[in-house]
């Protein structure tokens, strides 16, 4: 079967940009990173990530391009085929691309189809809108943070280095 993504960019402003693409369900999510890459322009050099999402959009599991973890447990795009995280009860998707200008995007599984004839997968189906030059900025509301955090409520005394547990001589 082919699933038919579309891959909306987290932006800002008032204009759309999104890819419409379709790729085979045994596709890897490392073959979805490539052809969102492609579509908008990027090298696909940069760290990416997919992280399952949920109907509102909160970002879940972590799916990486690379292990970057200490005890080589990251879950990777090459290893994670796509009909695995991705299907009718689970259609979402956010994906970070390059994590310095934190392109985001939100990815979600539109139909799935049978394959045509002709057709060579991945396929770019549409293209609406331009990336822009440097990837929208995020902003935050005061609903974003706890109201309830407080730097000094631990109670510690920095300039008390006898009881501090830390090595000052450390290098």
């Amino acid at each position: 079967m082919i699933y038919r993504f579309r891959v909306i960019l987290d932006n800002d402003t008032d204009d759309d940009v999104f890819r419409d693409l379709e790729i085979s369900e045994t596709g890897t999510l490392e073959d979805l990173h490539n052809i969102i890459t492609q579509s908008f322009g990027f090298d696909g050099t940069e760290m990416a990530s997919f992280y399952i999402s949920d109907d509102r959009w909160e970002q879940g599991e972590e799916i990486s391009l690379f292990d970057l973890s200490d005890d080589n447990s990251a879950r990777l795009m090459s290893e994670t085929v796509i009909n695995d995280v991705v299907h009718e009860i689970s259609p979402k998707l956010i994906y970070v691309y390059d994590f310095f200008s934190m392109w985001t995007f939100f990815v979600e599984l539109a139909e799935i189809v049978e394959p045509s004839q002709g057709v060579t997968y991945p396929n770019i189906m549409f293209v609406k809108g331009q990336v822009p030059d440097d990837a929208p900025q995020k902003l935050f509301e005061a609903e974003d943070f706890d109201d309830d955090f407080d730097e000094f409520e631990d109670d510690l005394d920095i300039d008390d280095y006898e009881n501090l547990d830390f090595d000052e001589n450390w290098n």
